[in-house]
C-alpha cells in the first residue's frame, strides 16, 4: 500500500505545477495533502482538484484561506473525524483531518509554525501538547496509525543541511526536538520515513521557498505506531519535480487491506 503526503504551499499553486497529473500516476492508496490555503466548498466543486478513482475530503482553515489539509482514498473511510478534541480549537483551524478504516487510521496533519512571535509559539506549545496526549491515549487502542504530517521543525541535526541555521531560537528548537524525542522514545511511535529509508542528505523543505535554493530541512514525514514500522518497504522523497517548498513524502506499507 502506498501513501503519499505533501505540504502545497496553496493547493491551486500546486495544481498549476502540475501536482494533480503527477498524482494521477502513481498507483497509491492514499494522499494526504497539507496547507491548502483555499476553502473547501471551493476544492469540492473544483474537478480539477479530484482524482478519478478516489474518494476526497477537505478540511479548510477558519480564517483567511489559510491551512487546510486534505485526504485522497481509494477505498471509502468508516467514518471521518475533525480534529482531535484540543481545548482551544487549534487543532480544528484546518489542521487534522483523519480517516478511519477497519483496523487502520490515517491523519493528514499541518502543524502550527513552529517559530515566530510569542502568540505563535504559545498555539504551537499547545497543539503539541495536546497532540502528544492524544497520541499517548490512542496509542492504546487496538489499531495502526499512520500521521502524514508536516512538523515545520527537523528533529534532528542530520535532518538539516546547515544545523546552526535551523533557528536563531535555540530555545524553542530543543524544546521542539525534546518533544519528538518523547513521541519516538517513549510514547512508541516511529518516524515512517527514517524507518524505511536511512540515507542522508534527505531534505524535504526547503525555508527559502524553492527546492535547491538556500538549505534544507526534514521537516515533513509519516509518523507511524510502532506495529507498522516493520511493515515498512520502501520510503523515498521525490524531488524530480517541483510542486511547492516541499517534496512528497512517498512510503509504501506491506499492507493490503485497509
Amino acid at each position: 500500500m502506498r501513501v503519499i503526503s505533501l505540504s502545497a504551499d496553496g493547493v491551486y499553486a500546486a495544481s498549476e505545477q502540475g501536482l494533480y497529473e503527477w498524482l494521477a500516476g502513481q498507483d497509491a492508496e492514499i494522499i494526504c495533502l497539507q496547507d491548502l490555503r483555499a476553502r473547501a466548498y471551493e476544492l469540492e466543486d473544483d474537478q480539477a482538484l479530484q482524482l478519478d478513482g478516489y474518494f476526497s475530503y477537505f478540511f479548510d482553515g477558519m480564517e483567511d484561506q489559510a491551512n487546510g489539509v486534505a485526504i485522497y482514498t481509494r477505498s471509502m473511510p468508516k467514518a471521518i473525524m475533525y480534529g482531535f478534541g484540543l481545548a482551544s480549537g487549534e487543532d480544528m483551524n484546518g489542521r487534522y483531518l483523519q480517516a478511519d478504516f477497519e483496523r487502520l487510521s490515517v491523519i493528514s496533519m499541518l502543524c502550527p509554525t513552529a517559530f515566530g512571535n510569542e502568540e505563535q509559539r504559545h498555539l504551537r506549545r499547545e497543539f503539541m501538547q495536546g497532540l502528544q496526549n492524544h497520541l499517548l491515549k490512542i496509542s492504546r487502542k487496538n489499531r495502526d496509525y499512520i500521521f502524514c504530517a508536516n512538523l515545520q521543525v527537523p528533529h534532528t541535526d542530520a535532518d538539516s543541511e546547515q544545523p546552526e541555521t535551523t533557528t536563531e531560537d535555540s530555545e524553542a528548537l530543543a524544546e521542539e526536538r525534546l518533544w519528538l524525542d518523547q513521541l519516538y522514545s517513549e510514547i512508541g511511535y516511529q518516524d515512517g520515513f527514517r524507518a524505511g529509508n536511512g540515507d542522508a542528505d534527505e531534505y524535504s523543505w526547503w525555508p527559502s521557498g524553492s527546492i535547491g535554493e538556500g538549505y534544507g530541512q526534514r521537516a515533513d514525514t509519516q509518523i507511524v505506531s510502532q506495529s507498522l514500522a516493520s511493515r515498512i518497504e520502501y520510503a523515498v522523497l521525490y524531488k524530480a519535480k517541483t510542486f511547492s517548498s516541499h517534496t512528497p513524502v512517498i512510503v509504501d506499507y506491506d499492507i493490503e487491506t485497509l
